[in-house]
């Protein structure tokens, strides 16, 4: 049985959600981030980057929260979550999996930790430049969902959706959240419609942004 780190509403969130959604037998392991439980050397031995998550796979720990998730949908074809490296919609996919973990799933770290690029003394100017930079990113994605929507793949639901979802959510607490614009707020509430959304929230014990 698989077995997953987690922290509730951290990136671990996205395979969680995938983990329920494809309905693929697993275990969960909370990790204090609080109390840096993943700096710890025994998550290092599994993680040596020490963030969430990990996902120990036939006794293999694995991790990278994109990578992840596109191989769970690879493994479940049936799902229809990831297109087959043969179908049209797949280049599409590859590369919104891969602009998200690397030009919005950035900012954020930006945000919440100011200091690991620039220091505690200009830990506001980084948060200053990172707010225009996420809106900009949110304004984009909206464009391509009103010329191309509902979904980033079209009519297609695709694990880059969950992605998307995720990441919508760490914006709730921003300036400006994800929501307010028109295309990824409806998008945002069909995903949050979803049962296993709703069992993801029970698990891990989430309110906020429901």
């Amino acid at each position: 049985m698989d077995r997953l780190y987690y922290a509730p509403g951290a990136a671990s969130m996205l395979v969680h959600w995938l983990l329920i959604e494809l309905d693929i037998p697993h275990a969960l392991e909370l990790v204090d981030t609080a109390a840096k439980q993943q700096k710890s050397p025994e998550y290092l031995a599994l993680n040596p980057n020490g963030v969430v998550p990990t996902l120990v796979m036939g006794g293999v720990p694995r991790y990278e929260a994109a990578a992840l998730a596109m191989l769970l949908a690879d493994r479940h074809p049936a799902s229809g979550l990831a297109p087959l490296v043969e179908e049209p919609d797949r280049a599409g996919y590859v590369q919104w999996m891969f602009n998200l973990a690397n030009m919005v799933q950035p900012l954020f770290r930006q945000w919440w930790y100011p200091q690991e690029p620039a220091g505690e003394a200009n830990a506001d100017t980084v948060r200053k430049h990172c707010v225009p930079r996420i809106e900009a990113e949110w304004q984009r994605i909206d464009a391509h969902l009103a010329a191309n929507g509902p979904y980033l793949l079209g009519d297609r639901l695709s694990v880059a959706d969950f992605y998307l979802t995720m990441l919508m959510r760490w914006s709730r607490n921003m300036p400006r959240q994800a929501i307010e614009w028109t295309h990824l707020g409806a998008l945002a509430s069909a995903m949050k419609a979803r049962p296993s959304f709703r069992t993801l929230y029970e698990r891990e014990g989430l309110t906020e942004w429901s």
